[in-house]
């Protein structure tokens, strides 16, 4: 079941925090998919080449996607990806990686002293994080007749669409992306206005 709606991160932001020397250099970044997740975490790497773990978690899509990883990065399992992403997952963001740079500052922080300060690392960079409102989409594609052109438009003014891209051959096509939660009244309401000389693509799949 999709989510009508979501808070992702504005845009990247960074924190720092110190326990006991280590320096945890903490970042936030809005990631869509597992492959921008990906591409974050690999230009931190890339960034801190002197960093002795680069930990990070995300959720790449709405707050209830399986799509999640983490990792500990060379810390002592359990003390460092989970307690990320656990904070993470409270957070009721989606889209969301987070990644945690640490510089050892020679003091061993046991297994309970990570855990919390990977914890307290993420708290703390999504405690003033600057987040907008994500709406979920479907696209539709409709091929219907000129004749229905205008009265469509109208219709249309009316519903949360964006990327509309309209092309006019022997039949008229418009492709846009309107809010999910609106999808069936919007598909309802195109069927009703054309008696149903419409033809309407969910997706890529054929209503």
């Amino acid at each position: 079941m999709s989510i009508a709606s979501y808070q992702v991160p504005a845009y990247e932001w960074q924190v720092e925090l110190e326990v006991k020397s280590s320096k945890f250099l903490t970042f936030a970044a809005n990631t869509e998919n597992r492959a921008s997740a990906e591409a974050f975490i690999k230009g931190l790497r890339e960034q801190h080449p002197q960093a002795n773990h680069v930990c990070w978690a995300y959720i790449a899509g709405a707050p209830n996607t399986t799509i999640r990883s983490m990792s500990d990065d060379g810390e002592p399992s359990g003390t460092a990806g989970m307690p990320m992403l656990k904070v993470l997952e409270y957070s009721g963001l989606g889209d969301t990686a987070v990644a945690v740079v640490r510089y050892f500052g020679g003091t061993k922080l046991g297994t309970g002293g990570l855990q919390r300060a990977y914890s307290d690392a993420v708290a703390l960079v999504l405690k003033d994080l600057p987040t907008i409102t994500k709406v979920d989409r479907t696209i539709l594609t409709l091929t219907f007749d000129y004749a229905h052109d205008g009265g469509i438009s109208r219709l249309l003014e009316r519903y949360d669409i964006k990327d509309m891209v309209s092309t006019y051959e022997h039949r008229v096509v418009v492709s846009f992306a309107v809010a999910t939660s609106a999808l069936e009244m919007c598909k309802s309401e195109l069927i009703n206005i054309t008696a149903g000389n419409i033809n309407i693509v969910t997706d890529g799949a054929e209503n």
